[in-house]
């Protein structure tokens, strides 16, 4: 099924017509997102927000705030037939497509193709989770893909505009590896990028920021893979020093083992600061949780501090935190309108935190 022949989902008409608009690629398309809840007939499932766009699948949507708005950096899913495994071969994007609105349950706009996996010179297949970031009058589009030795790597786009269309560097930023990026601009103007999955992702084939494709995924006993940071230099293409490790400890201050799946790191990562905070959050992957640590400093370590979201519909879960008029936002996904978990569509809530910093769960389905 091709993302563009989406299945129909019998909704009450009246619910439909107030909630849903489906569009072709670049329409407008409009939802109460953090409001509406739809129970769609064929899972007598009640959701608490409903997807921004239907015209295409999306997923992994990083969102920010740029000229006051609303912009969000999806995967762009697509089915190509590839048989699902535990790697993620069925992830097989191509390009990448940007939304955009004023305001949560305003407007969305799709701008259409803002990167074609065509238009990147060292670039093999799987263009998997993106970020993006605005410095120096410019916005950067962060993207993972496989090499054509079919090892993933980060590579950077430029544009003078967030909406794109974006043109990637020729080469991926060096020494950089694994999936999901996430840039982190902190209030003294320096950047930090975030990245690292393990299975799929390859973090397990990495260590001393070495690659070895022997290295299989970590057993329960052993000490869990931590994600990876690094500095950006100024002009947002290049380290600024080697990649380091990032240690998200447990309550008592120990580092988690592989088995500690509830909790520990498995891709996903975003940062974000609240009160002076460092919030560094996660997906445990095969436990379906969106959790969170905190710290004072933007290199670490991070004190695990609890679950921001809790498993949603579809095997994959990942997110992103913004603010925008003092109220505080999740964007997620899942699988409500495929029930594919390789076809997913972006969603986004109100996210609250309690007085001691803490962040209350949010529950995807009522």
């Amino acid at each position: 099924m091709r993302s563009s022949q989406l299945p129909i989902l019998t909704f009450p008409v009246a619910l439909a017509c107030m909630f849903c608009s489906c569009g072709q690629s670049g329409s407008t398309n409009t939802t109460d997102s953090t409001q509406a809840t739809v129970t769609a007939d064929s899972s007598a499932k009640k959701y608490l927000s409903q997807p921004l766009v239907n015209h295409i699948y999306t997923a992994d949507p990083s969102a920010h705030v740029f000229n006051g708005r609303f912009y969000i950096y999806p995967s762009h899913d697509t089915a190509t037939g590839i048989p699902e495994d535990d790697l993620g071969s069925h992830f097989d994007m191509k390009d990448y497509h940007i939304l955009s609105m004023d305001s949560i349950g305003g407007k969305v706009t799709d701008h259409g193709v803002a990167l074609d996996i065509k238009d990147i010179p060292w670039a093999h297949r799987q263009l998997w989770a993106p970020d993006a970031a605005f410095t120096n009058g410019t916005y950067y589009l962060y993207f993972p893909v496989k090499d054509s030795l079919d090892i993933f790597h980060i590579g950077v786009a430029t544009s003078s505009k967030p909406e794109g269309p974006f043109k990637a560097e020729k080469a991926p930023i060096p020494g950089s590896y694994s999936i999901d990026p996430c840039v982190f601009t902190d209030d003294d103007g320096k950047s930090y990028m975030y990245f690292g999955g393990i299975w799929g992702g390859q973090l397990q084939r990495w260590n001393n920021n070495r690659y070895d494709s022997t290295k299989g995924n970590r057993k329960p006993e052993e000490l869990a893979i931590q994600p990876r940071m690094a500095k950006l230099e100024t002009n947002m293409k290049y380290f600024d020093g080697p990649v380091k490790e990032v240690q998200i400890l447990d309550e008592k201050g120990q580092p988690f083992h592989e088995k500690d799946n509830e909790k520990r790191f498995f891709e996903a990562s975003w940062m974000h600061k609240y009160k002076g905070k460092y919030y560094f959050s996660y997906s445990t992957g095969d436990t379906h949780n969106l959790c969170y640590a905190t710290g004072d400093s933007p290199y670490g370590p991070f004190t695990y501090r609890g679950v921001i979201l809790t498993p949603v519909e579809g095997w994959t879960s990942h997110h992103s935190i913004v603010e925008k008029d003092g109220k505080w936002y999740l964007f997620y996904h899942d699988v409500q309108l495929s029930g594919k978990t390789y076809l997913r569509n972006v969603k986004v809530t109100a996210l609250h935190y309690n007085e001691d910093g803490s962040i209350q769960t949010i529950h995807p389905t009522l």
